[in-house]
Formats: C-alpha cells, sequence, structure tokens
C-alpha cells in the first residue's frame, strides 16, 4: 500500500507525458514553430520555475499569490468517493501540464518531429527515464520526519531555480544572445577560403562539440558540415543560426548552410536547445580571419 500512491502517480505521469509529446509531434507536422517562438518557450519555462523556486522559499511571501495551485474544488472530487484510490493516477496526468523547464524542452523535441508517434516516443523515454528517480523520492519523502522534509524542500526550491536560470540562459541562446556557460573547445577558429565571389569552409565535429569559424563580412558563404551518424544525437541536431533564421537538420555526409553576413561581430550558432554553442566570427576583410572563441563541448 504504501508503493501504491507512488505507482499511481508515475503510471498518470507516464501516460500524460506519452500523450502531450503526440498531440505536439502531431501539431509540428502541420505548424512551424520558429526560433523565435522556441526562445520565448524556454525562456518563459525558466522564468516560472524561478518564481516556484523562490516561492517554494517563502523569499517573497507575495509569491504564494501567483503559485500554480490544484483548484480546490478539482482536488475534492479527484480524490472523493470512487476516485479515492485513483487520485495520485489523476493527479499524474495533470502533470505533463506544470511549467517545468526539462519537461518543455523534450516537449519543444516533440514539436520538431513532426510526427505523432516520434513525438509520443520520445516523450515515454523521458518519461520512464524519470520515473526511477520520482518513485524513489516519494517513498524516501514519506520515511522522513517533517524537519528532514523542511531541509529537502530548501534544497529542491534552491535545485528549482538553478534550472531555472539555466532554462533562461537557453532561451536567451535561443535568441541569439551570447550568454556564458559551457566547455570551451580547444584549438582557433576554422577560417574561411575566397574563392572567387564565395568563401568556402568546411568543418565536422570534434568531440560533440560545434567547431568555430571565422568569415569575411558581405561575401556569401558556402559553410560545409561533415558528419558522420556517429557524430549525431538528439542533443547536437539540429543546428540554429538564430540570427541569420537558420535551422540545418543534419545528416550523415555533407550538409550546406548558406548565408551572406551582413555586419561585423560575433554570431552565436548552437543546438535546437541551446545547450551546445560555438560562435560565428564575421571579419571585415580577409586579411583580418583570426581565432573565434571556443564552442562548447555536448554532454553526450
Amino acid at each position: 500500500k504504501r508503493f501504491l500512491p507512488s505507482l499511481l502517480y508515475n503510471s498518470g505521469r507516464v501516460l500524460s507525458y506519452t500523450v502531450i509529446g503526440g498531440i505536439a509531434g502531431a501539431v509540428g507536422s502541420v505548424v512551424g514553430f520558429s526560433g523565435t517562438a522556441k526562445s520565448v518557450v524556454t525562456a518563459l519555462s525558466g522564468g516560472f520555475m524561478l518564481l516556484m523556486g523562490l516561492n517554494m522559499l517563502h523569499v517573497f511571501p507575495k509569491l504564494g499569490r501567483l503559485a500554480f495551485r490544484m483548484p480546490k474544488g478539482l482536488g475534492r472530487k479527484l480524490y472523493a468517493g470512487r476516485n479515492r484510490g485513483r487520485g495520485p493516477f489523476y493527479v499524474g496526468l495533470l502533470n505533463g501540464l506544470m511549467p517545468c523547464g526539462p519537461l518543455q524542452a523534450m516537449q519543444l523535441y516533440a514539436l520538431g518531429t513532426g510526427s505523432f508517434f516520434a513525438g509520443a516516443f520520445s516523450l515515454l523515454m523521458f518519461a520512464l527515464g524519470t520515473v526511477p528517480l520520482m518513485f524513489a523520492f516519494g517513498l524516501v519523502s514519506s520515511l522522513l520526519s517533517a524537519k528532514f522534509t523542511h531541509k529537502m524542500m530548501r534544497a529542491s526550491a534552491a535545485l528549482v531555480i538553478v534550472l531555472g536560470l539555466f532554462m533562461v540562459g537557453r532561451g536567451l541562446t535561443l535568441a541569439g544572445v551570447s550568454v556564458g556557460g559551457g566547455a570551451p573547445a580547444a584549438g582557433a577558429a576554422e577560417a574561411a577560403k575566397i574563392s572567387g565571389k564565395v568563401q568556402e569552409i568546411t568543418t565536422s565535429f570534434e568531440n560533440g562539440a560545434y567547431v568555430p569559424i571565422s568569415v569575411v563580412k558581405g561575401i556569401p558563404v558556402r559553410w560545409t558540415i561533415r558528419v558522420t551518424d556517429a557524430d549525431l544525437n538528439g542533443c547536437n541536431n539540429p543546428v540554429t543560426v538564430p540570427q541569420y533564421g537558420i535551422q540545418k537538420k543534419l545528416v550523415p555526409g555533407d550538409n550546406l548552410i548558406e548565408f551572406t553576413p551582413r555586419e561585423s561581430g560575433t554570431v552565436t550558432y548552437t543546438c535546437w536547445m541551446g545547450m551546445i554553442r560555438s560562435t560565428i566570427t564575421v571579419v571585415e576583410s580577409s586579411s583580418q580571419l583570426a581565432a573565434a572563441p571556443g564552442g562548447t563541448q555536448s554532454p553526450f
């Protein structure tokens, strides 16, 4: 009986995530989702997580008014009469609608699959991956004293705030705003070579990292990213260059990206999640082609 509520809750959560993932994938098959929209959703998710964390710490009492709470009437219905034993399952179903940064990131991924089945499968795998931790947390919390539970809540609040800040940073990155973080890749930037009226450059992944490049302003760029099947994973593909409105789905082999830089400076390019970042340094003339800052290592 001690395990049943946690089992019901996680069953509802897995079902909810899977269905929402399928719906997101189906929507993605008919509706385009711009990089700007992704950055806004990601940043807002991070903002909600910050508010939730601060509210859990009771830093600003007035934030309690903004907290997401289940309506009292709905809560009574979920745990009343015939639903009494199934209440945790229904709460798990509603969990899929909560503002949660990692969950929103996976929902964006499901949206990008453009397929009901691929979207549902991606969220199913995500949900199943979190079940052991959630199950263990529910079990342990039921065995702890009230005093220790309070300390765990404060630690959880701090973690939520950190994740919220991370999500806001990712949102800014997806919007083309360069933010700190990540382990820089070693070595100088790859410099483009001017050939006639275009400049060409070929790069490949280095230990899962994006390679920084440098190009000349005003000359069309033909950028080839050469990858193998082993290089690609769900985190580093597709590649986006928010400032130029580019999103490129990579496939094994040569992948061509074309653009013309109109202004000098540093342009960020990133994975679809904003976790792996690198730079395109745009210089005034070919004589200025030089090293650019490093990219960030993939967590995979």
